[in-house]
């Protein structure tokens, strides 16, 4: 007797035999063949069923064991499987749960002689979880919440849209909020899944519910969770931004588990729904309309249908019960903050947005956490905060003079204005004589040795500085070599001697007669060696 053998179908052969119906009206009615209809009918015969009364049918226990004996069941046909040589490994490797085609090429890529396909390993996984059987991790528990305690959240690529701003077609991914309770969600489309665009998302949806869910349960995205846990005594890394807003609506994080989809099975469900629900129907390019058109649809179609699970719509619930269960929104409107990772490059700044920012110059090399607002840019080395610059536009920098290393901080200035502006504030002196050193080459720039001059001479007192350069100027010294030496030397502290300047206004190169005399060279520029 075969497996496949119906006895209520053959309660039903015995019924219409007994009626007097012929093969061909059984045939038709019971959906067999003639020939199998008369080998049924000469078992029974043989077994002494068929005869009686058509409302007075054989039970089907005693029917069964009555022709058990007169169609012995047909053996399976047996096929050898050319993965029998293999199944021990396959076996270990499918009670590490991977899958058909991952065990497949690993046999193909470790072992050339491997002769199975496929299709064969897909049929002995299958008969390998039918001898395994259910075990208690197949098991699906369903998670009751009760109102406001909890929201998943998730993003879902629906597709290519057209982007006004960019004017292209570009990848678009569903923003999707569920709570758990009444299965109410806030929906928005957008064009990426960055840090900034999932923490303003969180505030829209908390604004849109008038509330905050007490636990929101992300996947594991890097705008969320930096690094996965895959064990249960093991804690997941959450974003430093994602940490502020959670701190700010007083909410917590409870990531899934990687590769679990079904632990956010409410979020998924409602992914699925919409992709089949209204985006299947529709034929939409721009970002624009479908926004408006999706508003419409969470708040007239998918928040208006009976669910499916809970037999209740979720706006009606959503209004009734969960609103209230909220955590209200804080008074202040949340602003969006930013952690980044950032590396203190050679010329003292980290590059944020197209924008630099200093900070001090023995943490070159050093990577550092840049806390960004819209106004500012907070930098820190760990938890110490380092400094707090103003936001300034792409391409612009913000320098502390403090963080550049003393003696070179100022050679970042290459402006003439600057350095006159320099030498004034130690005296006129100083300032005639750098002004005297940018006019000594008409087409040469002398703003390095005018760097390296007003740089020594603002190390020493105003007064010794005055002297010196009142001193370079008598001798008509203007060499950063010599303007050095006479501040070493502590000839500036020397009186100058009572004559006449010595250049005359004629030739550059002109000398007055008296020039000529000697003269103790050390006495008028110092000892230059």
């Amino acid at each position: 007797m075969s497996a496949r053998t119906d006895m209520h179908r053959l309660q039903d052969l015995i019924r219409l035999h007994r009626q007097g119906e012929g093969s061909r009206v059984i045939a038709r009615q019971l959906r067999m063949g003639r020939d199998t209809i008369r080998h049924y009918l000469r078992a029974l015969q043989e077994a002494g069923l068929l005869e009686g009364a058509a409302s007075e049918l054989p039970d089907l226990g005693p029917l069964r064991e009555a022709l058990a004996g007169q169609l012995p069941a047909r053996p399976v046909p047996q096929h050898v499987s050319s993965l029998e040589a293999w199944r021990e490994l396959i076996e270990a490797m499918h009670a590490r749960r991977a899958g058909p085609r991952a065990i497949f090429d690993r046999l193909r890529l470790e072992h050339p002689d491997f002769p199975g396909s496929l299709s064969a390993i897909k049929r002995l996984c299958a008969r390998l979880a039918r001898e395994r059987g259910v075990g208690p991790d197949d098991v699906a528990i369903p998670v009751e919440t009760e109102p406001g305690a909890l929201a998943q959240v998730d993003f879902t690529y629906v597709g290519k849209l057209y982007d006004p701003e960019q004017g292209v077609l570009r990848k678009c991914w569903a923003f999707l909020m569920t709570l758990g309770y009444s299965r109410h969600m806030y929906c928005q489309l957008v064009f990426d899944q960055k840090v900034e665009t999932w923490v303003r998302l969180h505030v829209e949806a908390f604004e849109s519910f008038g509330g905050v869910p007490r636990v929101i349960v992300p996947d594991n995205l890097k705008a969320a969770v930096i690094r996965a846990a895959f064990a249960a005594d093991d804690d997941p890394a959450i974003q430093r931004t994602y940490r502020e807003l959670a701190r700010h609506y007083g909410f917590q994080i409870d990531p899934a588990p990687p590769r679990s989809p079904e632990k956010k099975g409410k979020v998924e469900s409602n992914a699925k729904y919409l992709k089949g629900n209204f985006f299947a129907p529709r034929e939409l390019e721009d970002v624009v309309r479908a926004r408006v058109d999706l508003a419409l649809w969470v708040r007239e179609i998918a928040g208006q249908r009976v669910h499916g699970t809970t037999g209740l719509r979720p706006l009606a619930v959503f209004e009734a019960e969960e609103r209230a269960a909220l955590i209200p929104l804080p008074a202040s409107r949340y602003e969006i903050v930013l952690w980044r990772r950032v590396q203190l490059h050679r010329d003292c700044h980290v590059q944020i947005d197209g924008s630099f920012y200093s900070a001090p110059w023995r943490l070159v090399g050093t990577e550092l956490w840049a806390r960004c607002t819209k106004s500012s840019v907070v930098l820190f080395q760990g938890d110490e905060r380092l400094w707090s610059h103003r936001r300034v536009p792409r391409g612009k920098r913000s320098t502390v003079e403090g963080h550049l290393p003393e003696g070179r901080r100022d050679l970042r200035h290459r402006s003439s204005e600057h350095w006159l502006e320099r030498a004034n504030a130690i005296g006129p002196e100083t300032l005639l004589l750098v002004e005297e050193v940018f006019g000594s080459d008409d087409v040469l720039l002398k703003l390095r040795a005018v760097q390296a001059i007003v740089t020594h001479l603002a190390k020493h007192p105003k007064e010794r500085a005055e002297a010196a350069s009142a001193r370079a100027r008598y001798y008509g010294c203007r060499s950063y070599v010599a303007i050095k030496n006479i501040l070493r030397q502590g000839l500036d502290l020397e009186p100058l001697e009572q004559e006449s300047r010595r250049w005359s206004k004629g030739s550059r190169f002109a000398r007055n007669p008296d020039d000529f005399q000697p003269r103790n060279q050390e006495t008028l520029y110092g000892n230059t060696r």
